[in-house]
């Protein structure tokens, strides 16, 4: 775009990212987790209005800043209506058994004598089925932080595999806020976006479960896994526990590989989930409508219950009862209400130039895709270490730099593949930062202890500058096949 007025100075193109970082920075101080249920979407509204007031500053209309926030916001309804179908889709297939039996498998691959690689691999499996390194970790983690705290094992390497494997899971997984909301931010698609993340974490997790794999070894022991023999029973005696219920994830995985459309393959693996809920787990089902009727009704109410609002399976077992639960819908919407907030603030800073004018300066250092892809990794954890919130470290430099990756040629989904090498994974590293204090608090271990053995968060900023500098797998846009360009 070219300036229609007065071109903004450097300094007033920081003032909404300034005031952004320190109310933030103020309520993560006094909220602390709770910032995450709604006060940060509001302090983004607020910088929203800083932006508009420095707009209107240099010549602005408001017609045109409310042009560039409706326009901005447009282009994140499709990202809206995954989340919500994502919703849907975790809840029919938890109600149906898919993901306890991932779950259930997922548990039985622990074995003392490989520990830490076990439990790497088992966070991962969960946090890919529930979309959730906070669910993994407060669930399983605490489950296996207890048992190879039994067996000898240093308790910070024990939360740095969980952690490794929960934040991969997390990052890997269409059903995970984060993975979502970055391709939103640069202009992607989810699934696009995913397939472009596997070139640098699988790298990333392969390298991180070798360390654990030879640190494992040197451990020893052979202690008690009652605790995980308990999990097990406890699936089992509600759950009809079936490798069939595997055809599930593996339609929608061929819906992806033959590159369906995001909302569609989405919408079927919910549907279809519905239909194996009804064909395996009837009785289940039933137990989740709490409603007043019988027989075709009770199903009814259970079915639609998993796709819009909150279910709990009860098992009995405390662990395996926090994990088998699903807000469905309902649950996606403060992640929709943050992208809402978040288009806004963005939408007001691109439409009046002054994110424009933060990326001139940024250009004006960059020499090359390598130092571009550093910058972006470096702003992404500068935001985890100053606004204490792994979103805001996705939501801020996704929106500053989309035009930059674009006037340089790349696709968005460098841009989005760098936000979560860099932003979401090292969230937890931070001890202020909501995922750092939440985690070593669950875990009940210091972020101190477990950030030495969090290898995979460590080594995915490291691999995604590495492969930038090196010019691998770079996609420029003029590269892109017509399938994966974004539809808005």
């Amino acid at each position: 775009m070219t300036y229609k007025y007065q071109k903004p100075t450097l300094f007033q193109a920081f003032i909404p990212i300034i005031f952004l970082v320190i109310v933030l920075f103020i309520n993560v101080r006094i909220f602390g987790d709770a910032s995450l249920d709604g006060s940060n979407q509001i302090l983004l509204i607020l910088s929203a209005g800083v932006a508009a007031l420095v707009a209107l500053k240099i010549g602005y209309k408001w017609e045109e800043i409310q042009k560039g926030i409706v326009k901005s916001i447009s282009s994140a309804m499709a990202s809206i209506i995954i989340l919500l179908l994502i919703g849907a889709l975790a809840g029919t297939w938890l109600l149906s058994g898919i993901v306890p039996a991932m779950i259930y498998y997922g548990l039985q691959i622990l074995n003392p004598t490989i520990f830490l690689f076990a439990a790497c691999i088992i966070c991962s499996i969960v946090s890919i089925a529930t979309g959730s390194s906070w669910t993994t970790a407060a669930t399983v983690g605490i489950a296996l932080v207890g048992i190879g705290t039994a067996l000898g094992i240093h308790e910070g390497m024990v939360a740095g595999a969980v952690l490794s494997g929960a934040y991969f899971g997390d990052k890997m997984s269409p059903l995970s806020d984060t993975t979502n909301l970055a391709p939103a931010m640069a202009g992607t698609d989810l699934f696009t976006h995913i397939r472009y993340m596997t070139y640098t974490t699988i790298p990333s997790i392969s390298i991180a479960l070798v360390l654990f794999l030879i640190l494992g070894f040197t451990q020893g022991g052979s202690g008690d896994v009652t605790q995980t023999e308990a999990m097990l029973a406890a699936i089992d005696s509600k759950f009809n526990v079936t490798g069939l219920l595997f055809l599930v994830p593996a339609i929608v995985v061929f819906l992806i590989v033959k590159k369906m459309p995001a909302i569609p393959a989405i919408l079927i693996g919910a549907l279809l989930g519905g239909v194996f809920a009804l064909i395996f787990q009837p009785e289940v089902v039933q137990s989740v409508a709490n409603w007043d009727g019988a027989g075709w009704e009770l199903t009814f109410v259970g079915l639609m219950k998993s796709m819009y609002g909150d279910i709990n399976i009860v098992t009995g077992n405390g662990v395996v009862d926090e994990l088998l639960s699903s807000s469905g819908m309902a649950g996606m919407l403060g992640t929709v209400w943050l992208i809402l907030s978040a288009m806004t603030f963005g939408g007001v800073m691109e439409a009046t130039g002054l994110l424009k004018r933060i990326a001139e300066s940024v250009m004006s250092k960059v020499k090359s895709t390598g130092s571009l892809v550093a910058s972006t990794a470096g702003t992404t954890m500068f935001f985890n270490a100053t606004a204490s919130d792994q979103y805001l470290s996705i939501v801020v430099p996704g929106r500053m730099y989309a035009d930059v990756y674009k006037e340089k040629g790349l696709a968005p989904e460098n841009l989005s593949r760098t936000l979560e090498d860099a932003g979401t994974v090292t969230s937890v590293l931070v001890p202020w930062n909501t995922c750092g204090a939440y985690h070593s608090n669950v875990l009940g271990v210091a972020t101190g202890a477990y950030l030495p053995y969090a290898f995979f968060n460590i080594i995915s900023p490291i691999m995604t500058i590495t492969f930038a500098y090196l010019n691998i797998k770079i996609r420029k846009l003029k590269d892109k096949k017509p399938e994966m360009e974004v539809a808005e």
